[in-house]
């Protein structure tokens, strides 16, 4: 049976109320070439088997990221996740869940994000932390305008670091924009996040820094933050490797006030793209303004430990005009995998992995850094940096994967006008040595 909700005349009257033509005015902000403009060009019908030989075949198409030498990063990261991370999530009670809109019948789902929020708090350094948002560009995006909030209109001006991820910077521009926030924004390119301060005035009502950043650089927030501090401003930390926590001061110990990331990297596999998982954390004194959903201890009428979820009453889905943001769900699958793995892990273990990855990195670098053409970047860097190459980047990458190493993301992949012999790549410890002896052979023959 056919769901048809609103008639022509409905959908007339709300065009007319909104001021539009028609529906595809409401797309105007999508680019043409992103657009259909007739059916997708599939068969109106096929039988079950049919379609499942058709995506076998599509699959077949795909390379695994562990049946080949891998070295992406940018963003997103292959880490090995343990067998009970799938097992567990995978139970009824948590994978038929959506979110806990009656709370007091979700005790099970409640304690979990409850304890999601102190593993983020841990991580980061911070007072408090939400059940997680979409993901890590629309939580930085999130944070700039909960800092405008702040500043009450007083201030209109976010400043993005250069090695702010450009997805990142992106969707925070296209939220600002709605909302009259200037963004002041910076080339992206390497060396020059140190200098964001020379940006900051009056009118600044946060500074954006990502550390490491998208070059894989490690910054120094204290500096910054100082610099923030003193106009009155917030200092937002942003990070898309949550492993690195683990191994540099964390941000809430640098001055942050607000911190935000991605949470991909631990329980989440890379799933061509998504879904992944938002963290979001701040200050205790500006829990208030925090976006999204938090869970809260308590008892209950029998005095028995309880959770609840608290501070509702500024969520959209409540209080509209009141609403802190949109966003009036989370991640709650990807928070249980985080927490799932983050528990497993432990502080020794987190430790550990973070010093693995490192490791990695360092004798990757130190193996290509020695190839003719291939210059390295960074100064400082966790589990990713960044070379220059003597041939365009998107080629080599493209020349790589015919020799079956995946050798990294160059920036233009990222950043289209960005410097096209800048190469982006990542080691874990999901590599081991016969990876590194494929890369460096594999690089020095294409470049050669």
């Amino acid at each position: 049976m056919r769901y048809l909700p609103l008639s022509h005349a409905d959908r007339a009257q709300m065009l007319d109320v909104i001021g539009v033509a028609n529906i595809d005015a409401l797309f105007e902000d999508v680019p043409k070439a992103a657009r259909l403009d007739s059916l997708i060009d599939l068969p109106l019908h096929q039988s079950e088997q049919a379609v499942e030989r058709h995506m076998a075949r599509l699959s077949a198409k795909s390379t695994s990221a562990g049946s080949v030498p891998f070295f992406c990063g940018a963003g997103a990261y292959r880490h090995h996740i343990p067998a009970t991370v799938d097992h567990l999530i995978q139970r009824s009670e948590f994978l038929t869940a959506y979110t806990p809109y009656q709370p007091e019948v979700s005790q099970g789902t409640l304690m979990a994000l409850f304890e999601f929020q102190s593993q983020v708090a841990a991580l980061t350094g911070m007072d408090v932390a939400n059940a997680s948002l979409y993901d890590g560009s629309t939580a930085c995006a999130e944070a700039v305008v909960m800092a405008h909030r702040v500043a009450r209109g007083r201030k209109s001006k976010a400043v993005l670091a250069p090695g702010l991820h450009p997805h990142y910077a992106a969707a925070t521009q296209t939220l600002a924009s709605t909302l009259g926030i200037e963004i002041n924004e910076r080339e992206c390119r390497p060396g020059r996040d140190d200098h964001v301060v020379d940006h900051i005035d009056a009118d600044t009502a946060c500074v954006v820094v990502q550390s490491p950043n998208v070059f894989g650089e490690i910054i120094d927030l204290q500096p910054i933050a100082d610099a923030a501090h003193a106009v009155g401003a917030l200092l937002i930390a942003v990070f898309t490797e949550p492993v690195a926590l683990a191994a540099i001061t964390p941000p809430g110990e640098q001055g942050a006030d607000i911190v935000v990331g991605e949470g991909q990297g631990l329980g989440v596999g890379l799933n061509f793209g998504g879904p992944h998982v938002g963290l979001f954390a701040c200050r205790q004194k500006l829990v208030r303004q925090m976006p999204g959903r938090v869970c809260g201890e308590t008892v209950d009428a029998n005095g028995e430990r309880g959770f609840v979820l608290t501070l509702s009453t500024r969520e959209q889905h409540i209080r509209r005009e009141k609403a802190t943001s949109n966003i009036c769900t989370n991640s709650g699958l990807c928070a249980l995998a985080f927490t799932i793995h983050m528990t497993l892990l432990g502080e020794a273990g987190i430790t550990r992995l973070a010093a693995l990855n490192h490791e990695a990195a360092c004798e990757l670098a130190e193996r290509l850094d020695r190839i003719d053409g291939v210059e390295l970047v960074n100064e400082t860097f966790f589990n990713e940096f960044t070379l220059r190459l003597g041939k365009p980047a998107a080629e080599v990458v493209d020349a790589l994967a015919e020799k079956n190493v995946l050798g990294g993301v160059p920036l233009t992949r990222i950043q289209p006008d960005g410097d096209e012999h800048l190469l982006l790549v990542a080691a874990t410890e999901t590599n081991d040595a016969d990876d590194f002896a494929a890369v460096e052979a594999a690089l020095r023959e294409v470049l050669a």
